[in-house]
């Protein structure tokens, strides 16, 4: 997470406490070290935020703070609600988490459309433990425009190993694909991430042909037929 990033966010974790809150707690929750929470604290103190408390005693927002407010009609909660309720169906667990959070707020500023429920069945949630690549670190080989080294299978099995250019993320509701340009085939190609066995970020990055390539990728996307179903 970006430090500018974090720091909302410890803002945001603060107004919703009662109490104060610890920078361990803090930590905890934001998957950083203390000592990165204290250092962030008086960041906040500097710009005139008001945090108040101690070390070892804990941190509160004074109540009389606020950001400056965010309105959305009822129907508009219902498209944020849905919208965000369908990333359970992309299997990529860091969208679910930022999902999570997005839709607390939301509660936070109007009442929560607790009678809409959306189907969870879709991707497999990505799970480094058992082996699967994290769709997380996709998302940020492409923004890092580094190249990755794919072991792939394809829907007979067949294995291959191969270079890759990554450029998007496509979401479909049962599987989750990524567009690249293939080193091994000399074209671009798309790759579900249920089928990758591995995904290595490689040193070799490629910013000056990723947004060449992008076009390209978008050319071709424009100009191909709706398919049937995600393509293997």
């Amino acid at each position: 997470m970006q430090r500018t990033n974090r720091l909302f966010e410890i803002i945001q974790i603060l107004r919703g406490e009662t109490r104060p809150m610890t920078a361990a707690a803090l930590a905890l929750r934001l998957e950083v070290s203390a000592r990165t929470i204290y250092r962030d604290i008086a960041a906040l103190q500097a710009m005139r935020t008001p945090i108040e408390g101690e070390a070892g005693l804990g941190y509160i927002l004074r109540r009389s703070y606020d950001l400056p407010p965010l309105n959305f009609d009822p129907e508009e909660i219902v498209a944020l609600r849905v919208g965000l309720s369908m990333l359970a169906r992309t299997g990529d667990g860091a969208l679910q988490a930022a999902a999570t959070r997005i839709c607390t707020k939301v509660d936070a500023l109007r009442d929560g459309a607790d009678w809409l429920d959306v189907a969870p069945w879709g991707a497999p949630l990505d799970d480094p433990a058992k082996g699967c690549v994290s769709k997380a670190a996709l998302r940020q080989a492409i923004s890092d425009c580094r190249k990755l080294r794919l072991v792939y299978r394809d829907e007979t099995g067949a294995e291959t190993r191969r270079i890759v250019r990554p450029l998007a993320m496509i979401y479909h509701l049962d599987c989750v694909m990524l567009a690249a340009w293939c080193e091994l085939r000399g074209a671009l190609r798309h790759f579900r991430t249920d089928r990758m066995w591995e995904a290595e970020p490689l040193d070799a990055r490629f910013p000056e042909q990723a947004e060449t390539l992008r076009a390209l990728w978008r050319e071709a996307e424009a100009g191909a037929p709706a398919p049937e179903s995600p393509r293997s």
